[in-house]
């Protein structure tokens, strides 16, 4: 089959392709990067396909459906082995911690500061923090390395270059907002 037929025969078969994707992650927006990256991959290999290009493209589809698993379960064993390192309990570490970041987390949405205050400061463990929050552990891991994220963004927008080194022996004045 020619290279203009195998992409007319992809074009004519998409929302069938965005429906069996959609099916299989549960997401639109994932399923339409999923097909997208496929096509754009697979264009330089239609020329060569030896069957149909409608059989040949759903193997190609499940392929990239069963990569995408795999490296989502990667980056939630990631999140889930942060977010259960133990915290130290260096006072003189803790002390050193710039003065505005607890200001600074009470800006965020109320789940991430309540999962920070609860994790950081309180010293919980993420799935004991799971267990109260009525979530489970793998979405206390998100929510706690989203919240960090949000507060480091925080922290950048007000301390400036006092964030880029640390925060350490900080004089900023909170400009939080």
């Amino acid at each position: 089959m020619e290279t203009p037929e195998v992409v007319k025969t992809l074009v004519a078969n998409h929302r069938a392709f965005l429906a069996f994707v959609e099916k299989r992650v549960g997401n639109r927006a994932l399923a339409e990067e999923i097909l997208q990256e496929a096509l754009v991959k697979s264009l330089d290999k239609a020329g060569d396909i030896e069957e149909t290009a409608v059989g040949w493209f759903y193997r190609v589809l499940r392929n990239a459906i069963i990569d995408h698993h795999r490296r989502q379960a990667v980056a939630t064993k990631r999140l889930e082995a942060l977010a259960s390192e133990p915290i130290g309990e260096d006072p003189e570490l803790h002390d050193a911690v710039c003065r505005c970041v607890k200001e600074l987390a009470a800006t965020l949405k109320p789940e991430y500061a309540q999962a920070l205050q609860r994790i950081e400061v309180d010293g919980v463990s993420v799935k004991d923090y799971a267990d109260e929050s009525g979530i489970s552990a793998s979405n206390a891991g998100v929510r706690v390395f989203r919240a960090r994220e949000a507060l480091r963004k925080q922290v950048a927008r007000s301390c400036g270059t006092c964030a880029e080194h640390g925060c350490l022996d900080c004089h900023c004045k909170s400009k939080s907002g």
